[in-house]
């Protein structure tokens, strides 16, 4: 395992001081039922979404709340966490069970949570500061692509339904639940000859706006 952590280490651009923690954010539970990454996933977790939040508002200081929980979501999600991981070919380097020594796939959830031990090392290992850095340059691309303003999927649905079918898309509230100060709206949208979407938010408008771009990804699909 030597050779392939200077492998990882440099790819990464980082050296770990505690060789012993680097080794232990790599390992699976199944590998070793004791000395594993679970707790250290759980650190990291936690310290990616405090620096993305705080990225987030340093770029959008005046952007409403509810805006800047949809852009973190995209940003901290498993989904984002399995692309960068990829990216690193982290897989490579896990140390997960396998008896008979053959080439298995490791399953995606158990790449993106090794991910997030690998941030929850670095911050034991370096401290907050080097693995923000690290994390900002991780996510560079991500975060710059949430910044290009874009016609909102509520106008686009909108005007794609005028052009095909003449009339505006139905939108039907199902549900306003949860607590005063945090409610939860689900809405459904559909246009003429599709089936309903139903997207959720924490006002009737994002939930509408999340609905329109489930409808707009059927479209493009199609």
């Amino acid at each position: 395992m030597k050779n392939n952590s200077l492998n990882l280490e440099k790819k990464l651009k980082v050296k770990f001081s505690d060789q012993k923690l680097f080794l232990k954010c790599l390992t699976h539970k199944s590998y070793d039922s004791i000395n594993n990454n679970e707790k250290i996933e759980f650190l990291g977790d936690r310290v990616l979404g405090l620096v993305i939040a705080k990225k987030l508002l340093d770029i959008y200081p005046d952007e409403k709340e509810g805006i800047l929980d949809k852009k973190f979501s995209s940003l901290v999600n498993k989904k984002k966490c399995l692309e960068i991981a990829k990216f690193l070919e982290l897989e490579k380097y896990i140390l997960i069970f396998n008896p008979k020594n053959k080439k298995i796939t490791i399953e995606d959830k158990v790449v993106a949570d090794c991910l997030e031990a690998l941030i929850g090392g670095l911050y034991i290992d370096k401290g907050l500061n080097i693995t923000e850095k690290i994390i900002l340059n991780w996510w560079s691309d991500h975060i710059n692509a949430s910044i290009v303003t874009q016609i909102d999927a509520k106008t686009k649905l909108q005007e794609y339904s005028l052009k095909i079918f003449k009339i505006l898309p139905i939108y039907k509230l199902i549900s306003n639940t949860g607590p005063r100060h945090k409610p939860l709206f689900k809405v459904a949208v559909k246009l003429k000859d599709t089936k309903f979407f139903t997207g959720q938010g924490t006002s009737k408008k994002d939930a509408e706006q999340n609905a329109a771009s489930l409808c707009l990804e059927s479209l493009i699909k199609k």
